[in-house]
């Protein structure tokens, strides 16, 4: 099933959030994306009814195993391509953008063959 590169977003950012932090709540994900406490309500209670989180009567969220998958293939994805992008030269803040961008449009056959490249031009 896909789903929404918001949501993709939104996943991504509990996973990151989550290893800094021993609970994740909205207002954690509000200060980190800079969105209005109402949209990310909004945005946690559908990733809630879609099965991708968890929250319990604290307002802590966790990602349940297909929401963490989704925010783990994500992040891979952005780290990947942050990472080769910056080791080609482009500025490390665009690097960021443009991963950001694309790890939500790009298929996986594609970043399979980025990863085997940047695995190959790595290696001494």
């Amino acid at each position: 099933m896909k789903i929404h590169e918001s949501a993709e977003n939104y996943l991504e950012t509990i996973l990151i959030l989550s290893h800094s932090k021993s609970f994740v709540r909205s207002i954690d994900i509000v200060n980190e994306l800079d969105f209005t406490k109402p949209s990310v309500s909004v945005a946690m209670k559908k990733l809630r009814e879609s099965g991708y989180i968890l929250m319990d009567a604290d307002g802590y969220i966790t990602l349940t195993p297909s929401g963490r998958s989704i925010a783990e293939k994500i992040y891979e994805r952005h780290t990947l391509l942050a990472d080769w992008l910056t080791q080609l030269g482009v500025d490390k803040e665009t690097a960021v953008e443009d991963a950001c961008r694309i790890e939500h449009v790009i298929s996986a056959e594609s970043f399979e063959a980025i990863k085997r490249h940047v695995g190959m031009t790595n290696k001494p």
